[in-house]
């Protein structure tokens, strides 16, 4: 088969490479499609590795058609179509994933579609809810709401009844947001997003705030929750230290999280096998019935993977950036 990887400086080779075997437990995806994440535009500059003893292809999400099944494995067979959350190696043309990872791509969406959602959902599911437990009638703030995991969260917090405010960098990103159901628009370049989710929640503030940004809005964030608020964070665009204000933590009774999905086990009450049962049975409905959808910014063939990489680090995108895979000959 053939796959992506790259060189630590930022550089993809595809090339021939042997073909994954499929171990107990696992299941042999043919790779339709393939989701780019943040993620992996640090492995290929070499500053997220893999953990120890995955593929060193990138790739964290996909699409395609089961072609091999453990004899261990009950539920699924040769020819399902499927998506599935990875550690890596998805940007090949086969991928050997976990059975517990694996999901039936939701009705009504097209098969390259379905590989946007696996990473989104589960992050997003695993941190809303899981995590901060977010509540009907509850504020959520939500930075990067025009990015990939921004997009998917505003609708799903909708869906669960939240009220969603969120910060982009462009009037553009921030209309897309409200086309999906934000409520509060706030334009992190021209606003003061601390006052502004006070004034529109009369000085309480948000209840869950999901940030990418990590140090850099480690302090405004605190300032920006309700009592009893809780911040989870995600991301380290905005850098990996910075000074923690106790009395605030302490005085509003607030909660910090940092969680990340790739490092997790497969198994365990907070495992991956876990996260994706719970996104099969509570989000895919959102999906099938149309409260949720995929949302798509750009379409690249695998082979020019390195173009979708600048694209989504220019920040000139909107929602996920897919790869596809030609068609087997």
């Amino acid at each position: 088969m053939r796959g992506i990887v790259a060189d630590g400086t930022g550089r993809l080779r595809w090339q021939e490479m042997p073909d994954p075997a499929v171990g107990p437990g696992e299941v042999l995806i043919a790779v339709h499609a393939a989701g780019v994440n943040r993620a992996d535009l640090l492995q290929a500059a070499g500053k997220y590795p893999p953990p120890p003893g995955v593929s060193d292809v990138l790739g964290l999400e996909v699409s395609g058609t089961v072609v091999d099944v453990a004899a261990d494995v009950r539920g699924m067979v040769v020819g399902q179509q499927v998506c599935a959350l990875l550690s890596g190696g998805g940007y090949a043309e086969l991928v050997a994933v976990p059975a517990g990872q694996v999901m039936p791509v939701p009705d009504g969406v097209p098969l390259a579609d379905a590989a946007a959602l696996p990473e989104v959902a589960c992050t997003v599911w695993s941190n809303l809810v899981r995590t901060a437990r977010l509540g009907r009638d509850e504020v959520l703030l939500v930075h990067g709401g025009a990015s990939g995991i921004g997009t998917h969260a505003i609708q799903v917090a909708r869906a669960l009844g939240a009220t969603v405010a969120v910060t982009a960098g462009s009037p553009e990103k921030l209309a897309r947001c409200a086309e999906l159901g934000a409520q509060i628009l706030i334009n992190h370049r021209t606003e003061d997003f601390v006052e502004r989710i006070r004034q529109v929640t009369g000085r309480a503030g948000a209840d869950v705030v999901l940030d990418i940004m990590g140090a850099a809005y480690l302090d405004r964030n605190l300032a920006a929750l309700n009592a009893d608020g809780r911040l989870v964070i995600i991301g380290m665009q905005g850098g990996l230290k910075a000074e923690l204000n106790i009395a605030t933590l302490i005085g509003k009774r607030l909660s910090v999280t940092g969680t990340a999905l790739r490092g997790r086990p497969t198994g365990g009450e907070h495992g991956k096998a876990a996260i994706v049962d719970d996104v099969v049975a509570a989000v895919w409905p959102m999906v099938a019935d149309g409260r949720v959808r995929p949302v798509i910014g750009a379409r690249f063939p695998i082979d020019r993977a390195a173009d979708a990489h600048r694209l989504l680090q220019s920040g000139q995108t909107y929602g996920k950036v897919v790869l596809t895979n030609p068609p087997a000959q």
